[in-house]
């Protein structure tokens, strides 16, 4: 287990800051490529929890099969908990981009911090003045940004309703995963709740009658990219940085996912954002990074700063 990272704002190490930046980029990509994916969205929701579970499996067989056996029963019922808050994280994330526009999409569903402060104030926390400062910039910013969409579309408030839907799913399940991976390695817990959130999301799958298989090569390519780019690439690298890099500085560095998928969207899929959205993302941007640097806390483990898009 990585030994829990400081929160003060030092300077990474330079090697960090490159693989920051890695991190970064394939995070950004992954609301564009389910955008461009014709795949249902629960399909990607599903197959992207069960590759990425089945990618860890091999270092869990290698290196932790006795911390698997050892694992107690409260310990299996928060990792189920947790991987059912994934799976309903994804289950409306990803279906919010069919709705909305990525730069709209991807700005709600950082606010993610923002919830898991306000769960962490209802369970006795105390938080800091100025992080209410920043929970209330950020609310603006929501208010802003969703009455914006309902103006340019009506359809697109049902997409920014799902993202701030998967935004309080995702501080939910990191909220649970802080109690697991205080007792937990990272691949047996990351192998087991994404086990456990491809299992959820096949449930609904089933019960929504929506197909796993048939897509086009061109869509399996985008799911697997979606993979290894932001499941494993992006998220791995950065629980890799946390080790050595104060949680404050990569959580800051994660909301560049805002301009960035923002750009590659608009790039790639021609989703230039109306300007009437850059200061509802503005407000967004600055609430947020006032409420990660003022409730980032030495104790918490990886999961509660990697955000799960």
């Amino acid at each position: 287990m990585t030994a829990a990272p400081t929160t003060r704002l030092a300077r990474p190490p330079v090697g960090d800051l490159w693989l920051l930046a890695v991190a970064v980029l394939a995070i950004s990509t992954s609301g564009p490529l389910i955008a461009a994916c014709t795949a249902p969205a629960l399909a990607i929701a599903f197959w992207r929890t069960i590759l990425g579970s089945g990618a860890t499996a091999g270092v869990v067989a290698l290196r932790h099969r006795a911390e698997v056996r050892s694992l107690s029963r409260d310990q299996l019922r928060l990792i189920a908990l947790a991987g059912v808050f994934l799976g309903a994280h994804f289950a409306t994330w990803v279906p919010s981009l069919r709705f909305t526009t990525v730069a709209s999409s991807t700005a709600l569903v950082a606010t993610q911090p923002v919830w898991a402060a306000l769960i962490a104030r209802r369970r006795g926390v105390q938080i800091d003045r100025v992080a209410w400062i920043g929970i209330g910039i950020s609310l603006v910013g929501v208010l802003v940004l969703t009455g914006i969409d309902f103006a340019l579309t009506p359809r697109a408030l049902i997409g920014d309703a799902l993202a701030l839907a998967g935004a309080v799913l995702a501080a939910l399940y990191v909220t649970v995963g802080e109690q697991v991976r205080s007792t937990t390695s990272n691949p047996v817990y990351t192998m087991l709740c994404y086990a456990t959130a491809g299992v959820f999301l096949l449930g609904l799958v089933i019960l929504l009658r929506v197909p796993l298989l048939g897509f086009s090569t061109r869509d399996w390519v985008l799911i697997l990219a979606i993979t290894l780019g932001a499941q494993l690439l992006g998220h791995s690298v950065v629980n890799r940085v946390l080790a050595t890099t104060s949680a404050t500085v990569v959580s800051l560095a994660i909301l560049l996912e805002m301009p960035g998928s923002t750009v590659i969207a608009a790039a790639w899929l021609g989703q230039v954002p109306s300007p009437m959205v850059i200061p509802a993302v503005v407000l967004l941007f600055i609430g947020i990074a006032v409420v990660i640097s003022t409730t980032t806390r030495a104790e918490s483990p990886e999961p509660s700063e990697t955000p799960p898009a």
